[in-house]
């Protein structure tokens, strides 16, 4: 945990009482703030109460003399309206962070020199953020991994001289951040995405901004025009701007050329990394991340030689993209993850001969914008409640059959899969589906193809599984 000393003695507020929430919580009592917390569910302010946090509804209490409000991020700030909290916290001149700011200030009192990574974008956020951190742990560095990758940033170790932190930042997360100031900041990419919580997409850019803005290094693809822009405001107002493409030569920053990844300087490049045959970093999507993260870690210090080991030997993100087991030149795949169309676009762009698992509770727009993969799937294998309409549309275009459920689809495509005659073949759960009709989360449903897969006879496992391989 890291005790946030720096409100030591002072009066605050804090609504959320969710996962971060009482990790911030926790935080505050430790560093000996007067914490007064709230929740809109009765169950979590009684927790909070069961564990000797303070708690009383923001509503009943003076709010004058308060030093700061901190609202969890998944609670409005701005948009569709401010939260009640917000308004009260406004009308009384409190300031309002999250927990990244308490955490980016005790940096600054206890260890302002030590490293800190921050990444944001809209996509590949998980993934460039995980990869950067197995690339500075291989290396041999006390690294700290958290925030909305699942970890909240005040339960890791408190700041001190060498230690490295490396931290995903969501728009809200950075919209509570004013102070927000990494060693090397990364904005991956912009395209639109949770306009119900920023109003407009120019609102979206401009919180994703501070955070490379803050940066004593910003890190930004140039792919996208919002970032791109982005990256020349910040070298106009004299930022040291890194830029980094998947799509384009540059003349300065991080590009890729297939899966050799440029670093260019002054319009001379030489490869400083090759990505061929690392399973985990297939696709164009992973370039830019492998890109990102390869620009961040020369700029807290790396060697090249360091991160190319790291390269090689990331395990990837559990259900993205996750090869799991292999039989022979079939290699099993989890992107559980992929909850619609555009999340399963990249896996299913990255392999070839696929047998693909589909299908869960369907989101707007089934697979029509898929169509152009299809020829890379040698037969689908549709699950859940989405089955039918997914058969409507790939009609003719894709051998189907509707397995129902995931267990007869792993072990159909895997049987099918063996007589594939191509040199490699794939066996894939990239579902562009919610989990719900079938499972909890998209979690549960990747662990539970994992255990289908442990299951089969002569498959070789890649991660673990309860099941154990056979």
């Amino acid at each position: 945990m890291i005790p946030v000393t720096t409100l030591k003695g002072k009066k605050v507020a804090l609504f959320g009482l969710g996962g971060s929430g009482f990790a911030t919580a926790r935080a505050l009592v430790a560093g000996g703030a007067d914490v007064t917390a709230w929740d809109d569910n009765p169950d979590s302010v009684a927790k909070a109460a069961s564990e000797g946090i303070k708690v009383a509804d923001l509503r009943t209490i003076d709010w004058n003399g308060l030093s700061v409000f901190v609202l969890s991020p998944g609670v409005p700030l701005t948009h569709p309206k401010p939260h009640w909290t917000v308004d009260l916290a406004h009308a009384a001149g409190v300031e309002i962070i999250g927990d990244v700011e308490l955490f980016v200030r005790e940096r600054r009192a206890h260890a302002p020199d030590c490293p800190f990574i921050a990444i944001t974008g809209t996509n590949g956020k998980s993934t460039t953020t995980a990869l950067i951190a197995h690339i500075l742990q291989s290396s041999g560095r006390d690294t700290q991994l958290g925030g909305n990758i699942g970890t909240a940033v005040l339960t890791l170790d408190p700041p001190k001289a060498g230690r490295f932190y490396v931290v995903e930042c969501s728009s809200y997360q950075i919209d509570l951040a004013p102070t927000l100031n990494p060693s090397a900041g990364i904005l991956l990419n912009l395209t639109p995405d949770h306009l119900d919580r920023h109003g407009t997409m120019q609102h979206y850019a401009d919180i994703k901004e501070r955070l490379v803005a803050g940066s004593d290094i910003a890190v930004a693809g140039i792919d996208d025009s919002h970032s791109s822009l982005i990256a020349d405001r910040i070298e106009r107002a004299g930022g040291k701007v890194m830029r980094i493409s998947r799509r384009h030569a540059l003349a300065d920053g991080l590009y890729a050329e297939g899966s050799r990844i440029m670093r260019a300087s002054n319009g001379a490049a030489k490869e400083i990394a090759d990505l061929d045959g690392i399973q985990t970093l297939r696709g164009g999507h992973n370039a830019q991340n492998a890109a990102a993260a390869i620009a961040a870690c020369l700029a807290v210090g790396l060697s090249a030689d360091e991160i190319r080991a790291g390269l090689k030997s990331f395990p990837g993100l559990k259900h993205r993209m996750q090869p799991v087991g292999r039989r022979g030149r079939v290699v099993f795949v989890n992107d559980s993850k992929a909850t619609n169309a555009d999340a399963a676009a990249p896996a299913l762009s990255s392999y070839e001969n696929i047998y693909w698992i589909a299908g869960g509770l369907p989101k707007e727009g089934g697979i029509t914008s898929l169509a152009p993969l299809f020829p890379r799937i040698s037969k689908a294998y549709l699950i859940g409640e989405a089955a039918p309409a997914f058969a409507a549309t790939l009609g003719d275009r894709v051998p189907y059959e509707i397995s129902g459920t995931l267990e007869r689809a792993v072990a159909h495509a895997a049987a099918d899969a063996d007589k594939d005659e191509h040199e490699s073949a794939a066996v894939m759960l990239s579902p562009a589906c919610a989990s719900f009709d079938q499972y909890k989360n998209f979690e549960v449903r990747g662990d539970a193809f994992v255990s289908h897969v442990a299951a089969i006879d002569g498959v070789t496992m890649l991660v673990g599984s309860a099941a154990g391989g056979k």
